[in-house]
C-alpha cells in the first residue's frame, strides 16, 4: 500500500513538473504569435521571440505592430520596434502613424516617426492634422484704431502639421500670440476703424502675409476674421486724462504763485513795522539833539488824533491804511 501512494505522489509530482515546463516553455516560446506572424508574411524567428522574453519586451506588442506593417506594405524591421519600445516609445502609435502617412501620401520615415514619438509629441494626431487641418479660435484681441476707437477682434486660424518641423517647432500657443501681434499692428495702423469694419478681410490678408508660421511646427492656411465690435472711445479717454493732468498742473502752478504772494505780502507788512518801529527811536535821538521840540510834538499828536478822528467818522475804523487802501 505504501509503494502504491508513494508511486501515486510520484506521477503526480511529475505531472507537475511537465505542466509547470510546458507553462514556461509556452511563456518563453509563443507559437500562436510566431504561427500568426508566419502566416501573415512578417516571419519573427522563434529565438528572437525568446529573446525578446528575456529583454522583458512584450513579443505580443511588437509582433502585432509588426504584422500591421507588412500588411500596409511598410518595411519596418523588428529590431527597430523593439529599440523603439526599449527607448520608451509607443510602437503601436507610431506604426499606425506611418500607415496613415502612407495612404496620405505624406512621407514620414521611421526614424522621424520614432523621434517625434520620442518627443512626447502625438505623431498619430499630426498625421491626423496633416490629413485633416484644425481651426484655432484665438481670444479676444483688443487694439485702437488711429482715430482713437478701440475694436475687438476673434480670428479663426487653420492650421495643418509640418511633419518636418514637428520636432523643435514651436507650438500653437506661438501662433495665437503672433496672429494678435498682427492683428494688433494691422488694425492699429489703419487710419479709421471704419475701413477696418468695412474690410475685415484686410486685416487676415495682412496678417497671413507675414509668414508668422516660421519656426513653428504648423503651417497656416488661412486667417478670418470671425467677430470685429467696436469698444471704447479710447482716445477721448486720453485726450480728457491729459486735460485734466493739464489742468492739475495749471492749478499748482496758480497756486504756487499765490503763496508767493503771500509770502512777498507778509514780508512787505514786516518792513513797515520794522519802519514803524524805528519811529520812535528817531523821535528820541531828534530830542537828543534839539532838532525836535515839545511843542513840535504836541502838534504833531494833535494832527494825529485829528486823523484818527476824521478816519473814525468816515467808517475806516480808525485806521489810516485803511483809507489809503481805499
Amino acid at each position: 500500500m505504501n509503494e502504491v501512494m508513494t508511486g501515486l505522489m510520484g506521477g503526480f509530482g511529475l505531472l507537475i513538473a511537465v505542466a509547470a515546463g510546458l507553462a514556461l516553455l509556452l511563456y518563453l516560446v509563443p507559437i500562436p504569435l510566431w504561427i500568426a506572424a508566419w502566416a501573415s508574411g512578417a516571419y519573427v524567428g522563434m529565438f528572437t521571440l525568446i529573446a525578446m522574453r528575456l529583454r522583458r519586451v512584450p513579443p505580443g506588442t511588437v509582433v502585432t505592430a509588426r504584422i500591421s506593417a507588412v500588411k500596409a506594405g511598410l518595411d519596418i524591421s523588428i529590431n527597430d520596434l523593439e529599440a523603439h519600445f526599449l527607448a520608451g516609445g509607443n510602437v503601436v502609435r507610431v506604426v499606425n502613424a506611418m500607415i496613415s502617412a502612407d495612404k496620405a501620401a505624406i512621407p514620414l520615415p521611421f526614424k522621424r516617426a520614432a523621434a517625434i514619438d520620442l518627443a512626447g509629441r502625438n505623431v498619430l494626431e499630426a498625421v491626423q492634422m496633416s490629413v485633416l487641418p484644425k481651426v484655432i479660435q484665438t481670444p479676444k484681441i483688443a487694439a485702437v484704431a488711429k482715430d482713437g476707437i478701440q475694436l475687438i477682434a476673434v480670428c479663426l486660424v487653420t492650421v495643418r502639421t509640418n511633419i518636418d518641423r514637428l520636432v523643435g517647432g514651436a507650438g500653437e500657443e506661438t501662433i495665437i500670440a503672433r496672429v494678435g501681434e498682427g492683428m494688433v499692428s494691422t488694425i492699429g495702423s489703419s487710419a479709421s476703424h471704419k475701413s477696418v469694419l468695412e474690410s475685415p478681410d484686410h486685416i487676415s490678408k495682412h496678417v497671413l502675409s507675414k509668414g508668422l508660421d516660421a519656426g513653428t511646427a504648423y503651417e497656416i492656411l488661412s486667417i478670418d476674421v470671425a467677430d470685429v465690435t467696436v469698444g471704447e472711445n479710447i482716445g477721448a479717454k486720453l485726450q480728457i486724462d491729459q486735460a485734466n493732468a493739464d489742468k492739475q498742473i495749471a492749478q499748482a502752478k496758480a497756486e504756487e504763485r499765490r503763496a508767493m504772494a503771500v509770502a512777498l505780502e507778509q514780508e512787505m507788512r514786516a518792513r513797515v513795522v520794522e519802519a514803524e518801529a524805528e519811529v520812535p527811536r528817531a523821535m528820541a535821538e531828534a530830542f537828543r539833539q534839539g532838532n525836535l521840540g515839545i511843542m513840535d510834538y504836541y502838534r504833531m499828536k494833535n494832527l494825529q488824533a485829528d486823523t484818527v478822528m476824521r478816519h473814525e467818522i468816515a467808517g475806516n475804523g480808525g485806521d489810516p491804511a485803511a483809507s489809503a487802501r481805499k
